[in-house]
Formats: structure tokens, sequence, C-alpha cells
């Protein structure tokens, strides 16, 4: 066996060594979540409303005040997100100026979502005077989920070939009904994709609705987009460190905590199974 050889089985053995770990690391965390939290996982704990101080009943408000920031997220995040990425993608010429709106994007996708929830505080809470509720936490994360929106999306146009645009464009096509026709239908599976993916880490973040919205107990549902609201990253987050009595809410944080979990897996799996069903409608 050459050296090319040896040294290319190496770097293979590296990188299972790798996924090995990380695989690991992740078993061991769900392990320990599931093995404590599964015994307190019940009908009940999923549609009751929270009782005595957090300490009895379920998690009710917050899986729907979770679900309703979630699709306000969506709402404003998705139309925005795609559209500027098809303008970037097909309308936008390629100069510096479009070079210093991708790079600003991209980098938008790294600040810390606790940078997000303290604009949200200043631009809707207090300038817009909307007030600590769903709507805000909503445009919050909206705001958040944004740059990974465009930049999933602008990566899933690219990913068509040009001639599909150009076989378009020689029949006498507009740009527009070229894009409709030969390049949404192609790329709208990886454009959901990641916009799913970022709407489910959107759904597990604390501190953008730390300060927009979130509630630690309200046992009662918000009847209007501007009222406060219980979610189930916030809930958690109290629950493991500020509660009045932490062993007696430890079962139920991890009980949360897999719930949390469960929802954004299922997540994660709808945008894979959309994904294979759109591909597999392309090529019949």
């Amino acid at each position: 066996m050459n050296k090319k050889k040896v040294t290319e089985q190496l770097g293979f053995w590296v990188l299972r060594l790798c996924v090995g770990i990380t695989g690991l690391i992740l078993l061991i965390i769900l392990f320990d979540i599931v093995t404590k939290g599964i015994g307190k996982v019940s009908w009940r704990f999923l549609v009751e409303s929270p009782r005595n101080g957090m300490t009895e009943g379920g998690i009710f408000p917050a899986i729907v005040g979770t679900f309703l920031v979630t699709m306000l997220t969506a709402v404003f995040a998705v139309p925005l997100g795609m559209g500027c990425a098809v303008y970037l993608n097909e309308y936008a010429d390629d100069n510096v100026f479009t070079r210093i709106i991708r790079m600003s994007i991209r980098n938008l996708s790294g600040v810390p979502s606790i940078v997000y929830g303290l604009f949200g505080v200043v631009l809707f809470v207090q300038m817009m005077r909307i007030g600590t509720c769903v709507l805000a936490a909503g445009l919050t994360l909206g705001l958040m989920t944004l740059p990974w929106v465009i930049t999933a999306s602008e990566e899933a146009l690219k990913n068509v070939p040009q001639s599909y645009r150009n076989g378009a464009l020689a029949l006498g096509a507009t740009r527009w009904q070229a894009i409709r026709s030969n390049v949404l239908p192609y790329s709208i599976s990886g454009m959901l994709t990641g916009t799913i993916l970022g709407l489910a880490r959107a759904a597990g973040e604390t501190a953008p609705i730390l300060f927009t919205g979130a509630a630690f107990f309200l046992p009662f549902l918000p009847k209007s987009p501007f009222e406060q609201f219980m979610a189930l990253p916030y809930h958690l987050y109290i629950m493991v460190t500020q509660h009045h009595s932490l062993e007696t809410a430890r079962p139920i944080a991890y009980a949360t905590a897999l719930v949390l979990i469960a929802l954004i897996c299922s997540m994660n799996m709808f945008a894979v199974i959309l994904r294979y069903k759109l591909r597999k409608q392309k090529k019949e």
C-alpha cells in the first residue's frame, strides 16, 4: 500500500473517530435526559396547566406558547427571507454592494441570540411600544432566523443549473416566468429544509424571548398576540436555575427538556421527509 493510500485511510479513520465521539456524547446526553424525564411525561403532563407554583400539573401553556411564537417567526421570516434570496441570486448584479450585503447576512447568522433579544426590546417593546408579548417575541425571533432563511434559500437557488434559466429565456419567457417555472420548483425542497431547520433553532432559543414576552408562570393561554406567554425554553431555564424548590422541580425540568427535544427533532424530521418527497416528485 503506497503512501497516498495510507494517508487516505488515516484521514477516513480520523473522521470516523470524530463522528463516533460526537455521536457518543449526544447519546449520553439523550440517555440522561430520557431516563430522568420519561417517568414524568404523561398525557396529563402535556395537556394540563401548571399548578402550585409549577410543582404540579403540566406544561400545556408552555407548549402552546412555543408553537404560537414559532408560527409568528415563520410568518415574518419565511416570505421575507425567501424573497430576499430570490432577488440576490436572480436579479441583483454581482458587484461590491451585493457582496457586502451577503457578507453582512452571513455575519448576522453568527450574532449571539442575546444580542437579538436586547435589540428586540429596544425596537419592538420600547420604540414601537408593542410591549412584552407574543408578537414582540415572534418578531425578535424572526429577525434572528432571517439570515438563516436567506442563506439556505440562496444556496438552494445556486444549485439549480444555469441551463434551466437559459432554456426558458430562449423560449421567450420573462425572467420571473423562468424563475417561477424552472428554478423555484427545483430549489424549493432545499429552501424549505433550511427554513424549517432555522425555525427549529428559534423554537429552542431562550435569550430572545427572555426580554420580549416570555413569562415563567401563566396558567392560561394568551388570548391575543399582545399578551405574555409561557414557552418551553424559558420555562426550562427557570425550573433549573431559579425555582424555589429545585429538588421538586428537577423531574419536571427533565420532562420539559424531553418534550422540547422531541418537538425540535420532530421539526427536523419533518424537514427531511419533506425534502425527500419533493425531490422524489421532481424525479418522477
